[in-house]
């Protein structure tokens, strides 16, 4: 991911966001959750979340193409395919800045009433650095961990409507030190083989293009770098602000404050591409206030289990409402 900045990729983006029609309404039409359902925490299991975490890390650093990385990519299918969800990998080559890579995206799919579907993504690289050993446990060793863990819960419920798919993303980290340094020349363009970065969510756009499934995707939650001891998670600026508000309101109903009305300045993730394609997205990320990113002290000892249930329970509690919402716009 990218701070915030004024880039014209940005402003661009936030043209069409304000937009009549465009991905920044309010929320509208949601009927309210009655405070007894909403108070009840889901079956999200914060210490089985952690271990998805832990192992994670103890394979090291993961960077896109690394041995260390399929080793991860084969624990992730074991785990989704125990929780009795249909796993497929979709392989293809990205050009890099340090060459032609082998890239995986990773895609569980739980069919639900309804083929429209809900995304429910996360990247597991870790970025590449040869000057220290970067293991990622935050970004994005939690986001993959609790990822997993609410696949494990709604497949274990089968109560969705909308058919709901768990994307792993691969390549999301830039190759180059900085994100921007090695950077596209055609920034306008998603598909631009030159931008070094979110590799896997570019392409798996791309082929929602190719497959003609825009239309069915109704709205795409990111998770990245949200399992900090310290949690403080600030309403994201570049997100569709109708799911903003049903999730950041569904935390008050929970209880949880760890949801602020701060502001999270993200330029760039993996739900960028979703935004760029007219889909509804959503990144719930701590960047500002996370003060080890992409340092060799991002390690198991800042992540905290009941960080990681704050949100997993969070957004469990959303997607009801989500659904709502969706189903109400189709009639």
């Amino acid at each position: 991911m990218k701070p915030l900045s004024h880039s014209l990729a940005f402003a661009s983006l936030a043209f069409l966001l304000a937009c009549p029609g465009g991905t920044n309404k309010p929320a509208e039409n949601v009927s309210p959750t009655p405070a007894t359902e909403a108070a009840a925490k889901s079956d999200f299991d914060g210490d089985r979340a952690f271990e998805y975490v832990k192992k994670q890390v103890d394979f090291g650093p993961r960077p896109a193409g690394s041995a260390e990385l399929e080793k991860t990519r084969a624990y992730i299918i074991d785990q989704l395919r125990s929780f009795g969800l249909n796993v497929a990998t979709d392989d293809f080559n990205a050009t890099t800045p340090m060459g032609a890579k082998k890239m995986a995206n990773i895609v569980a799919e739980l069919p639900g009433g309804s083929s429209d579907i809900i995304i429910l993504g996360s990247h597991y690289d870790t970025k590449y650095f040869k000057e220290f050993k970067f293991v990622g446990a935050n970004d994005a060793g939690s986001s993959t961990g609790a990822l997993m863990e609410i696949a494990r819960v709604l497949a274990a419920k089968k109560q969705n409507k909308l058919t709901y798919r768990f994307v792993f993303f691969d390549g999301e980290e830039a190759f180059c030190r900085e994100w921007d340094e090695c950077h596209n020349p055609n920034p306008a363009d998603p598909k631009s083989p030159l931008a070094d970065n979110t590799y896997g969510s570019r392409h798996y756009v791309s082929q929602l293009v190719t497959k003609n499934e825009v239309g069915r995707v109704k709205a795409m939650i990111l998770l990245d770098m949200m399992g900090y001891k310290e949690l403080q998670l600030d309403r994201p600026e570049l997100s569709s602000r109708w799911l903003v508000d049903i999730v950041w309101q569904t935390a008050r109903e929970l209880g949880y404050k760890q949801f602020t009305d701060g502001r999270e300045g993200v330029d760039d993730d993996d739900h960028k591409p979703f935004l760029q394609a007219s889909i509804q997205a959503l990144d719930v990320i701590q960047l500002n206030t996370y003060e080890y990113w992409h340092t060799k002290d991002d390690t198991l000892d800042k992540i905290s289990p009941k960080s990681l249930k704050v949100v997993g329970d969070t957004i469990i509690a959303s997607l009801p409402k989500i659904e709502q919402r969706i189903q109400s716009r189709s009639q």
